[in-house]
């Protein structure tokens, strides 16, 4: 059973056009992609991951990174192990939508919309992960997919 894997931020700021007091927007980098989100979150898509999108968003207080990739269900699971959550990926039942349209501007669904995906979040400081001293959350998602694989999606800050 493939599931969703995705890191959300808490307090980020989450759509294109919100603004600083100081009239700053916040806005894609468009020489940022998978790579930059690779490295600030210090994971790397497994070898044979297939569709491994990234993007970075700049934004006033805090940039969001995201990395999306498909993969086997085996290696999805053991990126969330690594990242060190509190508790394991579950399925969580959403009563709102969410707060922006992030993962739309890889052409992806938003992963807390689709049912049946596991998420779970980490703060990589309060789990001592000196991996990740940068990186002040991360939401993982999982999406089961045929054939034993699954999407990966993260969201960091």
């Amino acid at each position: 059973m493939a599931a969703t894997l995705l890191l959300s931020a808490c307090s980020s700021p989450d759509t294109d056009d919100r603004r600083a007091t100081d009239g700053r927007a916040s806005r894609w980098d468009e020489n940022a992609g998978a790579p930059e989100a690779s490295a600030f979150m210090n994971v790397t898509a497994p070898k044979g991951a297939t569709e491994v999108k990234g993007a970075v968003q700049i934004n006033p207080q805090e940039d969001i990174y995201l990395l999306s990739f498909v993969t086997s269900e085996k290696n999805a699971e053991g990126i969330a192990a690594d990242l060190r959550p509190e508790e394991p990926l579950k399925v969580k039942t959403a009563d709102f939508a969410p707060d922006g349209e992030l993962f739309r501007h890889l052409q992806l669904a938003e992963p807390q919309t689709l049912k049946g995906a596991r998420s779970a979040g980490v703060c990589p400081p309060c789990a001592k992960d000196d991996r990740r001293k940068n990186v002040q959350w991360i939401d993982i998602y999982v999406q089961a997919l045929e054939g034993d694989q699954a999407r990966v999606y993260l969201k960091a800050f």
